[in-house]
């Protein structure tokens, strides 16, 4: 038996099928128990793919009645099922959107993570947010309390996706939860700005970050794998956090940063020369620099690996990787009555090439 069924909008936003016939008293009871567990469906339940497909609408046999299929045209390209809920299909009434946009926080806007705390209305956000928005929801203003949106957790822990950074080359797919940690070691994830004069927040790829340092902190720039910098102050008993302007040069297709500081370490009054690589830590290793200082026919020689501007300038510069020069050492270079800094320090970069016949390192100095 042919049953006519039509689409019929429901005021709580979800949209149900209506059948023109009337229904006996246990069909009608039958109906809304089916029509109960449509809603359940529909609020419990959010699915990976957002776009509508062409399925069929069938009913339950209800008393005699033998099953039979219902086709409903809802509209020209459209099709709904009230048999279960299919993987490409959102309830009626509900924006189509993807899994990424209802896994947003409204507040930050970053991805949320249990726990997904969520109103009595059903609005969600993260739990760093909870706290921002004195527990009110930031959607309907009403109290949040302590509402754990178990259904979203669900659907985050089934979710892969592919790594934050992935514009800008990453190739990687993570499980939901996986994806924050590697975030925080991806290798193609931007670079802080390696400038140390100032507390600079800006943090982009190393193209962005040279273009940045030449006409926003005006550093020098320099082309070439060998320099000669003199550093003067002329007051060199004041040496607390002392920091020149910092240099960069354009070497083996590569920016490496020279940094020179005054700071305290300890209770002796130092300074302090190191370099820092613009890229990542692996591909720092394979270049090598050296640093000299002297004077009154004396000096000192530094040889090391530059450090990655992964590592803060401050992370560096408290290890110590560097050359470290004491006060009355680098007064004693600079020459005169001591009482005005001159200290010339000269250094170069070299990048380190594997002999094919012995097996060994040997340096490849630019010209």
């Amino acid at each position: 038996m042919n049953i006519n069924c039509s689409y019929v909008p429901n005021f709580d936003g979800y949209s149900y099928f209506s059948l023109r016939q009337p229904w006996k008293p246990r069909e009608r009871e039958r109906g809304e128990e089916r029509r109960n567990e449509l809603r359940l469906l529909a609020k419990g339940f959010v699915m990976e793919e957002m776009e509508m497909d062409s399925i069929e609408c069938v009913s339950s046999s209800m008393d005699g009645i033998e099953d039979e299929e219902i086709q409903s045209s809802v509209s020209s390209h459209q099709q709904y099922s009230s048999a279960k809920p299919h993987p490409n299909v959102v309830p009626s009434g509900i924006a189509p959107t993807s899994v990424h946009e209802l896994l947003e926080c409204p507040v930050c806007t970053n991805s949320m993570y249990p726990p997904i705390h969520q109103c009595h209305n059903g609005h969600t956000l993260c739990s760093t947010c909870k706290t921002r928005v004195h527990n009110r929801c930031p959607t309907c203003r009403q109290e949040l309390g302590d509402i754990r949106c178990l259904a979203l957790e669900k659907v985050a822990e089934s979710l892969e996706l592919p790594c934050k950074y992935y514009s800008l080359g990453c190739p990687e797919i993570f499980p939901y939860y996986s994806k924050l940690k590697h975030a925080t070691l991806c290798n193609f994830r931007p670079y802080n700005c390696p400038y140390a004069g100032s507390e600079c927040s800006v943090t982009e790829d190393i193209p962005y970050l040279v273009t940045h340092l030449r006409d926003d902190h005006k550093v020098d720039m320099h082309t070439g794998c060998t320099f000669n910098h003199r550093y003067v102050k002329s007051n060199p008993r004041e040496v607390e956090n002392a920091t020149w302007m910092l240099t960069v040069f354009h070497c083996f297709g590569q920016y490496f940063c020279l940094h020179f500081e005054a700071f305290q370490l300890g209770m002796a009054p130092v300074y302090m020369a190191f370099l820092r690589f613009m890229g990542d830590e692996s591909e720092a290793r394979s270049y090598s620099y050296s640093l000299e200082v002297g004077g009154n026919g004396r000096k000192l020689l530094w040889e090391g690996t530059p450090r990655s501007i992964r590592d803060s300038h401050r992370k560096v510069r408290d290890s110590h990787d560097g050359l470290i020069i004491q006060r009355n050492m680098a007064l004693f270079f600079s020459g005169g009555d001591r009482k005005e800094l001159k200290l010339r320090v000269t250094g170069r970069i070299w990048k380190e090439q594997q002999n094919p016949d012995g097996g060994v390192c040997i340096p490849n100095l630019c010209s």
